[in-house]
Order: structure tokens, then sequence, then C-alpha cells
């Protein structure tokens, strides 16, 4: 195993809601996740979280702040990330699959009844207590 990657996932709230996906082809196919990509070379997490989104769903986003810190083990796919959490507000646009080979669909979800089965990040920060609406 290598040395873990950066993961950002990011909360795009939007009407007490936060926006989620199926994965697919990938770690966690068929579990649903946020947004969100690989951290880049030289790039800041804010910028990371607003070009993941963009360049998923479409969705231009603003106030992008940190929010939370996962430490993941897919022993399975013998991968090993750090997921940092970003938190969002909606800003304009509507959310679309803009890459067909990594996502089913997005919708809207509230915290208290959340898609399963969760992506493993998710997982460790509901684990966490995390509230991403407090």
């Amino acid at each position: 195993m290598d040395r873990p990657e950066v993961g950002v996932g990011v909360f795009v709230v939007r009407d007490n809601k936060i926006l989620f996906h199926k994965r697919k082809n990938a770690h966690g196919d068929g579990t649903w996740s946020l947004p969100g990509g690989h951290l880049e070379f030289g790039e800041s997490w804010e910028q990371c979280a607003i070009r993941e989104v963009f360049e998923e769903t479409g969705l231009c986003i603003k106030n992008v702040r940190f929010a939370a810190a996962t430490n993941d083990l897919f022993s399975q796919e013998q991968k090993h990330y750090v997921t940092l959490f970003m938190l969002a507000e909606y800003e304009e646009g509507e959310a679309m699959v803009k890459e067909p080979d990594k996502a089913e669909c997005w919708e809207w979800f509230s915290w208290e009844n959340l898609p399963a089965p969760l992506f493993i990040p998710m997982v460790n920060l509901q684990k966490q207590g995390f509230h991403p609406l407090r």
C-alpha cells in the first residue's frame, strides 16, 4: 500500500438539504457520497471544492469552508485516503450528471433522511457525530 491520498468531499447545502450522488466504476461503487475528488498539486482546499463541484455537477457554490476530516481505509481496494470535508452554499445552476462514468444520479437529501449505503468516508464522519447544518 502506498501513502494515503487526499480526497475532498463537499457538502453543498441548498434549502437545508445536501447534494449526494450514487457512485459507479470506482471504489465505493454503489454507495452514496458527496461531490468531490482528489486535491491537485498546489490547489487550496477551497479551490478543489469549487472545481470538483462544477466539474461533476455544473453547480456554482459559495462560502466554501473547512468542516471536518476523516481517515479512511478501503481494505478490499487497498486504498487509504485522508478526506477533507468542505461546507459550501449553493449559488446557482441545476445539478446534472456531467461525468456519467462516475455517477448515476444527483439527489438532494436532508441530514435526517440520508440515502444508503453511504460511502466509507461518510460513515466515518457520522461516527464522529458530525452534523453539517449545525
